[in-house]
């Protein structure tokens, strides 16, 4: 997540950027519609066909971790892999550096991906199936990938981060003894390419999308993707249907998923030990981000920022629940 300053809406700046590709005037109406998280997502059309305009501050992202992240897509898309696809600004470039009277900013356009968001479908069992299969599919992919330019992080990468953030805060001693506690335990895991490899991070129920026409799905948002082992995909994966899943079937949908994922990709059962070290990483990872984005405080907020920062402080507790316990 952005640092809170980042999430004020700013349609200036969103013209200023998108200027940078072909883009069909009235549709700037569509701004309306905007998202901010990790990222600032504005819509627009460019020949009538909707696409997305990313952005994000140069001191919230790093150049060489898009490229990778924007490669990877890339190379999914090589393996006829249902992902977003990059659209090249008017220079022929994936990723533009904006300079603008607000700052610096990283850019870049993408289709968008036919279908609906799988939160949005019946959530049947063949839908949830595929959903699972898309998983498999991914890692299958991943697990052959080798990148000749950048590369995306890795999580002993991310535990030096968090690390980074955390020894700059006061009355943070439990966050940094689970950072030790998960250290010790991921380090005592082998890594091998049919376990560890690039993941998405993020492949929850929002971040796919489900096209009726193709029985397919379509994977959207790698922003967060990294070096992990396969499970910690799996594990946010199926945790995110209980949002959309009545508890009664939830078992039957975990299942479907399951199945679906093993028709693309094995995982062997002793690695699904890693599931509790894992939720424990999301949640320590989210933790961190969340610790991060609202450090800074300033008087006289708006309400929405006030009642912003309480959500997340919320968010912040129940992550923290587990920290500092054997695993």
């Amino acid at each position: 997540m952005l640092k809170l300053k980042y999430l004020f809406n700013n349609v200036d700046l969103a013209e200023m950027v998108v200027g940078n590709w072909e883009y069909d005037e009235p549709s700037l109406e569509m701004f309306s519609y905007y998202r901010i998280s990790s990222n600032a997502i504005y819509p627009f059309r460019s020949k009538g066909k909707i696409q997305l305009l990313r952005f994000s501050s140069t001191m919230e992202k790093n150049r060489e971790a898009i490229l990778a992240e924007l490669d990877f897509i890339a190379y999914l898309r090589s393996k006829d892999y249902g992902v977003l696809e990059v659209v090249e600004s008017k220079n022929g470039e994936k990723l533009v550096e904006v300079q603008t009277p607000w700052g610096d900013y990283y850019a870049s356009v993408f289709k968008r991906v036919p279908g609906v968001q799988i939160g949005d479908t019946e959530v049947s069992d063949s839908i949830v199936f595929n959903y699972g299969k898309a998983l498999g599919k991914l890692h299958q992919i991943s697990s052959g990938y080798d990148p000749v330019g950048p590369k995306r992080w890795s999580h002993s990468d991310v535990f030096d981060w968090m690390q980074s953030i955390l020894i700059e805060l006061p009355n943070e001693t439990l966050a940094l003894k689970e950072i030790k506690i998960l250290q010790n335990y991921f380090n005592s895991v082998p890594k091998t390419s049919n376990n560890y490899g690039l993941i998405h991070f993020d492949f929850e129920y929002d971040n796919v999308f489900y096209d009726e026409q193709t029985a397919s799905c379509y994977a959207i948002d790698f922003d967060d993707s990294m070096y992990h082992w396969y499970v910690m995909d799996i594990v946010q994966a199926i945790d995110s249907l209980e949002d959309c899943v009545p508890p009664e079937m939830l078992q039957e949908k975990k299942q479907c998923f399951w199945d679906g994922y093993q028709t693309e990709f094995e995982i062997s059962e002793d690695m699904m030990a890693l599931l509790p070290a894992c939720k424990r990483f999301a949640n320590l990872y989210s933790y961190v981000r969340l610790l991060r984005s609202t450090e800074e405080k300033w008087n006289n907020e708006p309400r929405w920022l006030v009642d912003l920062r309480q959500k997340l402080k919320e968010a912040m507790k129940t992550d923290s629940l587990c920290f500092g316990k054997d695993l």
